[in-house]
């Protein structure tokens, strides 16, 4: 490649990018896809040996695999003949990696096949398509996820119990400091440092706040289109790990990393216009609640059971789901007005703000699949204009929690998947199989183990 053909697209880099190199020679560009569990899978170059019309290849199988490494074997032809999938960079994603020692460029790719078809398995190309089923109605959704997290000591040892940080304070964190902007500062330091990694990156967070747990943090992020926001939260990950790591401590996205604390979602608020007017579909000229806002809500409300497995993606998020005590989660799928009892809520807002969040989905999903999987269901209640159940008030009662049940388990939620056939149809019944085949393969892996809970009161005591 010549000097003049890698000026030319170095230039033409985000303006982000360019402030952060500030005239340094660019060492490394990484070129990444997201795993089926939302992690960054790729090759990393040198600058010289980067072009965004070089095709650059990655093995099929890198979706085979579980969260462990492990290959699963499944019903595809020539399933280990592991054939090369084309990496194209979306040049709109690149941003710096702020924690690398030399100026480094990180790069999000799409998947296509040798003949620029998209990679069916890919998460960024289900989203991608789900996009594409809203666009071709002449809508177009709108969201704004919540980044929920824990900072915890490091955990070098899986067999002990994971500990909250010290802040600067030099005690241990506390939990029910919701709000608490004391607890933010404990944690300042780490803060500033993603607030840096952020602003390098050219990412902005909305608002910062305390929850509930003992050094637990959550990020809001400005609304806008799901595409747009899955690259967010899939960078910001990363971001949050690397600042966390780079001043000792570790930060976690698991749904529930400990047992006696609340676990961590990631609310997702959504919203459609309608493409040629950019009104928001969900209000009426009046400003009064619509039709489709209410299938949405209806929609929600009959599939999200249905793809549990991407918005609840792992055995830890059930941990998440087990117990009202110690636990913000709620557990059922009804809605209401500005009501935090229920999984679906209405907030407060002006009619060309009216949306739903989606207060289910937890954050260690890949929020490329889990924000897709949301969409569709609202997607489907729109079109097969489904009618959802009467607007919760004030906490449920027992009834009302078994009308609006979700499963609580893996195996269940797996099983449910399974006949979902109207979810298979939208997302694509080759991924669905897929998933579900390395998520059921990740469950036996699991269930595999002996826990620690089990040579405690059952070694002796049987």
């Amino acid at each position: 490649m010549s000097q003049s053909d890698r000026r030319s697209w170095l230039d033409n880099l985000p303006a982000a990018f360019q402030a952060y190199r500030n005239g340094r020679r660019l060492d490394e560009v990484e070129c990444i896809v997201p795993d089926l569990n939302g992690m960054s899978r790729g090759k990393a170059m040198p600058v010289k040996n980067f072009s965004p019309d070089k095709p650059i290849f990655l093995p099929i199988s890198i979706f085979y695999q579980t969260i462990t490494g492990q290959d699963v074997e499944m019903d595809i032809v020539n399933q280990w003949a592991e054939s090369d999938m084309v990496l194209v960079p979306d040049m709109s994603t690149a941003m710096a990696a702020p924690w690398a020692k030399q100026p480094t460029l990180q790069i999000i790719h799409d998947l296509q096949d040798f003949d620029g078809r998209p990679v069916s398995c890919a998460p960024r190309n289900i989203l991608k398509h789900v996009i594409g089923l809203y666009e071709q109605r002449g809508w177009k959704p709108v969201v704004a996820p919540e980044l929920e997290f824990y900072l915890t000591q490091p955990n070098t040892d899986p067999n002990e119990p994971i500990q909250p940080p010290v802040g600067r304070s030099g005690r241990s964190g506390t939990a029910l400091q919701s709000y608490s902007m004391s607890a933010v500062d404990e944690y300042g330091p780490v803060i500033d440092t993603i607030y840096d990694y952020a602003e390098a990156a050219g990412l902005h967070i909305e608002s910062v706040i305390q929850e509930d747990g003992a050094g637990q943090v959550e990020f809001n992020l400005t609304h806008g289109d799901p595409l747009l926001l899955a690259d967010q939260v899939f960078y910001f990950k990363r971001i949050i790990k690397e600042a966390a790591l780079n001043n000792g401590i570790f930060a976690t996205f698991m749904a529930k990393p400990m047992r006696d604390q609340p676990g961590s979602a990631m609310h997702v608020h959504q919203s459609v216009v309608d493409i040629a007017s950019g009104r928001n579909i969900f209000s009426d000229e009046r400003g009064n609640a619509t039709d489709l806002f209410r299938h949405f809500i209806g929609g929600t409300q009959k599939h999200l059971i249905e793809v549990m497995p991407f918005i609840a993606p792992n055995v830890n998020s059930y941990r998440r789901f087990e117990s009202a005590a110690n636990s913000s989660a709620p557990t059922n799928l009804a809605w209401g007005h500005d009501n935090r009892a229920t999984g679906l809520r209405v907030p407060h807002s002006g009619a060309q703000d009216r949306r739903l969040e989606n207060r289910v989905i937890g954050v260690d999903t890949n929020p490329y699949l889990s924000i897709a999987a949301s969409l569709v269901c609202g997607y489907l209640g729109m079109v097969n204009k489904i009618e959802p159940g009467a607007p919760a008030e004030g906490e449920l009662d027992d009834e009302q929690q078994a009308q609006s049940y979700i499963p609580t388990t893996f195996d269940e939620a797996l099983r449910i998947f399974e006949d979902a056939d109207e979810i298979h149809q939208a997302l694509g019944g080759d991924f669905c199989q897929l998933y579900a085949e390395v998520k059921k393969e990740e469950l036996r892996q699991f269930h595999r183990e002996i826990s620690p809970w089990e040579r405690e009161y059952l070694l002796l005591n049987v």
